[in-house]
């Protein structure tokens, strides 16, 4: 590095080249006893793909009982009747209060004069409930094994032309 430096030194010697090959003759020649001859060297990479074994990848599953606990929601609903018997001037409508759902029910009775009796109402009411529930169940489970194998040939490679390059 010192006589590199030394070599670049000197007074009025600022080497500027326009093209590569300007600079490649003053590599190759020296232009007088006080200049020192450098020397450039260009290095070519490139990459290839060996093989070195072969990978297997399988995959096992193991089954586990576990036991499960969890509430359980379930709806029925109660049915109840109410006779009514009582005379309406016109048709009620499907009514609901609360939890429970009222259909009228009425009939048209034939007397002198026709009146319109609501006869009864049927009631129908949600009721849920929860009950605590337990069962064993069988869970499957996976896991991957990996098996490597050692290359078919000890040369064996495989080449792949996009990823074999040079840099310079």
């Amino acid at each position: 590095m010192a006589v590199l430096a030394e070599a670049a030194a000197v007074p009025g010697r600022e080497d500027q080249f326009q093209t590569e090959e300007e600079a490649k003759s003053a590599v190759e020649r020296p232009r007088d006893p006080a200049t020192l001859q450098l020397l450039a060297e260009e290095l070519s990479v490139s990459k290839e793909t060996r093989e070195t074994g072969r990978v297997r990848v399988s995959t096992r599953t193991h089954e586990r009982e576990a036991l499960i606990d969890e509430d359980l929601a379930r709806e029925h609903v109660e049915i109840e009747t109410i006779p009514i018997a009582r005379r309406i001037d016109s048709l009620p409508q499907v009514r609901q209060e609360g939890d429970t759902t009222i259909i009228p029910v009425v009939e048209e009775r034939l007397v002198v004069d026709r009146q319109l009796v609501l006869k009864e109402e049927i009631r129908v009411k949600r009721v849920r409930t929860t009950e605590r529930h337990q069962e064993k169940v069988a869970l499957r489970q996976q896991e991957a094994v990996v098996t490597r194998d050692p290359p078919t040939t000890p040369d064996a490679k495989l080449t792949d032309p996009d990823e074999t390059k040079s840099r310079r």
